[in-house]
Formats: C-alpha cells, structure tokens, sequence
C-alpha cells in the first residue's frame, strides 16, 4: 500500500468508505450462503425433507445470491467514483503546478514525456483506486469476517486458515520487489520513447532535409524493442505471482479438505459442519487470490504515481504576492543577479537600469549575453536571486516579488523569438486570452502587424485552422500573427524578442511604425540584433555576459566606438554615425 496514494482517499471519503463497508457485506453475505447451501444439502439429502419444507431457504439463498450480485455493483460503483475523483483532481494539481512552475522549468524536460505522465500516467492510476485498492480491503476484510465464525465452530479449521493465509501475503511481497523495480523501469521507458516519438514528428522536416529518416527508423525499432522486453518481463513477474499465489491457495484449500474429509470418516464431526466449512474454505482464499491478480495493476499505479509525485513535489521558484496595480509608469532594475542551475557562470551579474513609460528601450548583445533572462525575470518566469525590481505606478514603487502574477502579467503583451500557434482558427489565435473581442478589433490588429492581406488570402480569411503550431502557415506569417496578438491588447508594457526577425523589409517597416505610435503611452522593450530596429530606440542597453556595458542613444553609442560599436562591425553591418 502505497502512503501517499492513500493520503488522496480524502477526495473521495464517502464513496471508499462506502466501498469498504460493501466489502464487509460481501463477507457476511458469502457466509450466510454457505451456511445456507450446507443447510439445503444436508435438509434435503439426509433428512428427506420434501420440497415444500425447504422451499423457505431456497428463496432466502436466492435473495442472498441476487444480494452478492448487487454488493458486487455497488462495490465497482463507488470504487470507480473513488478512482475518477483522484484522477480528476491529480489532472487538475498536475496542470495547475506545471502553470506555477512555468517555461523555465518545462525547457528542461521533455514535453512527450510529461505528456504520458499526463495522459496515461494519471489513468494507470485508476486500476489502482478502482481495481487494487478494493481487492485489498475486500481480502482483508472477508477472510476476518470467515476466521470469526469459524473459530468458535472448529478449532482445527481455524488454525489452518489462520497458518496458510499469510503465505498468500508473504509471497506476494517477495514477488512485488522485483515487481516494483520492473515497473518503475518500464514506465520510465514508457516515458523516454513517447518523448523521442514527440521529438521525432516535430523535427521531421529536418529529418528528410538531411536524410536521417532510415537513422531514425532504427533507432525507434531500437527503443520499442527496449521497450517490448522490459513489458514482458512485467508480465512475466505477473504471471508468476497469479499462478504461486493460485497454487497456494488450491494447496490450502486442499489441506483443509483433507483435514475435514479426515475427520468426518472417523466420526469426529457432523456432516452439516463439515459441509459448511468446505464451501467456505474457498471463498476465505478467493479475496487473496483476486489481489494476487489485481496486484500488477496496483503496482503500475504505483509506478506513475512516482513520476507525478516528483513532478508536485518540484518547489515553485516563483510566489505569487497579492498586490494588483491600475498601471505601469516606471521599471526599475537594481542590482539584479541570476543564475541559472546548471550553469557555472551568472547570466545577469548586479545589473541596473531603467525603463520608463513613454521610451523604446532597445536591449542587444551577442548570444547568450542575458538578455533574454531579463524578460523571463520581467515576466516573473524566474525568481532573481538578489537585487530588487521595482515597479511604479505613479504613486509608489512596489516589488515585483508582492504583485499578483496573473493580474501583473495583464499588464504586459510579449511578442518571444519563437511563437506558437494553436490549432485553432487565426481569429482565435489573434485574440487568445481575451473574451468578446469583435472582429474589427482583431482585422484592425492585424494590418498594423501586416497579416490582414495574407489572411484575407487564406482559404477562409480568419476562419483558417492554422494546425498545430501554424503547420499550414510560413514563419513570417505566424510571427505576424503573434505581433497582431500584441497590437490587440492595450497594456503598459510591450516586449519584442526578435519579434521581427522572420519579416521582410517591407512588412518590418510597417510593424516598426506601429510600435513607434505605442510610445505616447506604453513602455516598448525591444530586444533584437537588426540595425533599422536598433536605431529607432530612445535607449539602447548594451549586455555582455550579463553586465551591462553601455547605455545610451544609438548616435552617442557609435561615436563612442565602445562594445555597441564593435558588436556591429562583428556583425558586418554597414555603420553611419549620422544615422
């Protein structure tokens, strides 16, 4: 039994108190018809009753079949509600944790496997509430309720229940260590082919452009076949269990037999007694026959719990406060440092700038320099490790760390390098996250991203299903989508990480236009490496290794033949001071 798994009973109190309840009637109810069944043999045979004297018992054990039947349902009844209301909230506190836990963390798995764990990790959890966890109480339960009533009827009985049911027990431990391992191998497997079966469809373009489809074919076969072996052995541990544990009970079953076939010869005990101790005999082992079988199933339960544990059980870097504020007038980063986990060096080290409303602050440096740390920290996807970020809304300065996160990130509009399209249509793609938008606003969001003109052009103008992730568009269209995002929304902060990058000329000049008109009342962050969008800044900030080297407008910072100087020339581009 597993202790955290049985901690989430509380969802459910009432249907597993339920179900264990109905498994004690099951008991009491497999009782009286034994006692029931030894009472017509014995009536009918031996005392030559006639049909009308037993006619009464024939009905009773007729109800109390139809009663096992039903206790039967009801038993499968509540033990699923169990099973769906844990399955439910696990859905629920998974998807919830991985929002809290955000981008920074989701970059270091891999989505197919967090996928499986989602999907068929949480519904191996149903065989476990739904089928183990009642088998469990149920050969708890009804072998108690059996060993009562048959110690006070014969002793020798009793003792040779009470001596070979823990070896039905005993072994199903031994059997389940290795059952474990194996099962905890076999879902981590699970896991590693879904994740690379992802990563495969999602690269296959780049598979045939170089020819490693064949590679590739292999290496699945590999994987799968990893995959198939290690199943079987499961399997194999499982089919084992179910037959030592059949065997132990055929072999108990039989000893009783003896015992009382013994004993009856010699004219030690009454045929009536003996008779009802056989057919229950049976039924005492039968509830710890039906966990041996049911026992795989709780163990891949256990299996995936393990992995959805680790997943709940990962800290949330980021805590949200509860301060909410109207607008944004100032940003302001003092002496802020970060690095990452996995990093030997800082990707910011004691920065400090300022970004107010009304400035397009442009932020360059080479590749990995921090600057895009800097936006994951603004959009409080990652927790800094010192300093402060103040925000101020004209009347005070508040830290970031004490604003609500979901009303603080309202207050911004992010345009990232790499956007996403879901599969869905381009209207419902451009006004994402905002209800009862009308369609002027969007086709108006649209032309200043210069999207309306290839959107009209689309089998069904707005009403296209893109595909997943914009499959049906090029990379200039979904980013321009993405802009059109942007433009919708009214708030404070704008951010462009290399927003325009997949952009021709023209349609660049038509975006840049736009978010040059954002500045009478937005604050407009840009981070990008292209000189016409440099240019435009009110303030570029130059970031190396995550300092900031130079801060100034791009004539001053050109005269000055510093870090922003030598970066272009680096970058071949063609530079005039008088620009």
């Amino acid at each position: 039994m597993d202790k955290r798994l049985m901690g989430e009973i509380h969802l459910a109190r009432l249907a597993f108190v339920s179900t264990v309840c109905f498994s004690l009637l099951g008991g009491i109810l497999t009782i009286i018809q034994a006692f029931l069944l030894s009472r017509i043999i014995v009536r009918g045979f031996l005392e030559q009753a006639n049909q009308s004297d037993i006619t009464q018992e024939f009905v009773i054990l007729f109800v109390i079949i139809l009663l096992r039947a039903a206790n039967r349902i009801a038993i499968n009844m509540t033990a699923s509600t169990v099973a769906i209301h844990i399955k439910h909230d696990f859905r629920e506190r998974l998807v919830q944790h991985l929002m809290k836990l955000g981008p920074s963390y989701m970059q270091g798995e891999r989505s197919g496997e967090l996928s499986i764990t989602a999907t068929d990790g949480i519904e191996a959890l149903d065989n476990f509430f739904r089928d183990y966890l009642p088998a469990l109480f149920t050969a708890l339960l009804i072998p108690l309720a059996i060993l009562i009533v048959v110690f006070p009827l014969d002793l020798p009985t009793f003792l040779i229940l009470i001596v070979t049911a823990p070896l039905i027990p005993i072994f199903m431990i031994l059997i389940g260590i290795a059952a474990g391992s194996l099962a905890k191998s076999q879902y981590a497997q699970l896991g590693q082919m879904s994740a690379h079966f992802l990563d495969v469809m999602q690269g296959l373009y780049t598979l045939k452009l170089f020819n490693r489809s064949k590679p590739q074919i292999q290496t699945i076969e590999k994987i799968t076949n990893q995959f198939r072996l290690s199943t079987m052995a499961v399997l194999r541990v499982a089919f084992l269990s179910a037959f030592v544990l059949e065997l132990l009970a055929t072999i108990s079953v039989a000893v009783v037999a003896v015992e009382i076939g013994l004993r009856l010869l010699a004219g030690n005990m009454l045929f009536e007694q003996a008779l009802f101790l056989l057919v229950i005999a049976p039924e005492f082992y039968m509830p710890l026959r039906e966990l041996g079988a049911k026992f795989h199933s709780g163990r891949d339960g256990i299996a995936a719990a393990d992995r959805i544990y680790d997943i709940l059980n990962t800290p949330v870097q980021v805590e949200s406060g509860n301060t909410i504020l109207s607008t944004v007038q100032k940003i302001q980063f003092e002496r802020v440092n970060y690095a990452y986990a996995d990093r030997d060096n800082s990707a910011l080290d004691n920065i400090s700038f300022t970004l107010e409303r009304g400035e397009h602050i442009a932020l360059v440096g080479a590749t990995g320099s921090g600057k895009s740390t800097v936006t994951n920290l603004l959009m409080r996807f990652i927790q800094l490790d010192s300093g402060n970020i103040f925000i101020d809304d004209g009347q005070r300065k508040h830290d970031l760390k004490v604003l609500d996160i979901e009303a603080w990130r309202k207050h911004i509009a992010w345009v990232p390098q790499r956007s996403y399209l879901f599969n869905m249509s381009v209207f419902d793609n451009i006004c994402i996250g905002q209800d009862g938008v009308s369609k002027e606003h969007v086709i108006s969001a649209a032309r200043k991203s210069a999207a309306h003109e290839f959107i009209q052009q689309l089998p069904a103008g707005y009403d296209t299903i893109v595909g997943e992730n914009g499959i049906r568009l090029s990379g200039g269209q979904i980013q321009r989508i993405a802009l059109a995002r942007a433009f919708l929304r009214d708030v404070p902060i704008y951010i462009f990480d290399e927003a325009t990058a997949s952009l021709d000329s023209q349609n660049e000049a038509i975006v840049q236009q736009h978010i040059q008109n954002l500045l009478d009342r937005h604050i407009v962050l840009t981070i990008t490496h292209r000189l016409n969008t440099i240019r435009e800044a009110n303030k570029i900030i130059v970031i190396h290794a995550g300092k900031i080297l130079e801060i100034g407008t791009h004539q001053s910072l050109i005269k000055s033949e510093g870090a922003y100087y030598e970066l272009f020339q680096h970058k071949g581009e063609m530079i005039d001071a008088k620009l």
